[in-house]
């Protein structure tokens, strides 16, 4: 086939094709085939920019990779205790090992950690979820946070500026006094990036230790009253509202 030939007429690259159909993110999967561990038609990929056909067989540690199915996104309503993460060296139980039965492949749009809760949502779809984490995309993640110590309201009002902690710099954050109850409080915080265990840092910074940290809201997408471990499929026509994505179906020879 022509060497300049269109995408569309060559195939899809395989790294976003592995990404589709749930394996891991665009990033992961050329990993995946930088360790050799991804095959196409029998033969081992070197190269990322290997395109996949629809008559394509591809493995994955010679194991068969299902052709990506429409893209689904899920809510799922995370309890503390869970690693965000597929496996745990450390053996600590994971998110994915405690889905209900009968879902697809699933990798989760950024991750909470261990002794966070709340709104976690989930995607088959590895290119979907690294659109979702970027902060370009302009998401809100919506918490609440219950934290022990002195609520300076001065002080979470200048976070609206930005914070430089521990030579880490922090996009602007919303937070604002809920309650308090002697030496405890209620917060929402709001920001945008989403960096690493960003809100447990910069509350401590101001001298506030967190107890409670439950994400309420990503982007358009809101807990709710989803109860704790359930999960709930966002209905097609949603995604394609917020996304303006319409739904990949899978390819037929």
């Amino acid at each position: 086939m022509a060497e300049d030939a269109p995408e569309t007429e060559r195939g899809e690259r395989i790294a976003k094709w592995l990404a589709r159909a749930g394996v891991a993110s665009r990033r992961d999967a050329e990993r995946l085939i930088a360790e050799g561990r991804v095959k196409l038609n029998g033969k081992l990929v070197t190269q990322p920019a290997t395109f996949v056909g629809a008559e394509d067989l591809v493995q994955v540690d010679d194991r068969a990779v299902h052709e990506p199915e429409r893209t689904r996104l899920f809510r799922y309503h995370k309890p503390a205790g869970l690693m965000t993460t597929h496996r745990d060296p450390e053996g600590r139980p994971t998110v994915f090992e405690r889905l209900p039965p009968g879902l697809p492949r699933l990798i989760s749009v950024g991750r909470l950690d261990l002794n966070s809760e709340g709104l976690l949502l989930l995607t088959n779809d590895g290119a979907l979820s690294r659109r979702l984490e970027l902060p370009s995309q302009g998401w809100v993640r919506r918490y609440r946070v219950r934290v022990f110590g002195p609520v300076d309201e001065r002080a979470l009002a200048a976070l609206a500026r930005g914070v430089t902690v521990e030579g880490v710099r922090y996009a602007p954050i919303e937070a604002g006094l809920d309650s308090r109850k002697g030496d405890n409080s209620w917060l929402t915080v709001a920001l945008h990036e989403g960096k690493n265990r960003e809100v447990r840092r910069v509350m401590s910074f101001l001298g506030l230790q967190v107890s409670r940290l439950i994400r309420v809201a990503y982007g358009p997408f809101q807990l709710g009253t989803l109860p704790e471990g359930a999960v709930e499929e966002v209905n097609p026509k949603v995604l394609r509202e917020q996304l303006g994505l319409a739904a990949p179906v899978r390819r037929r020879g």
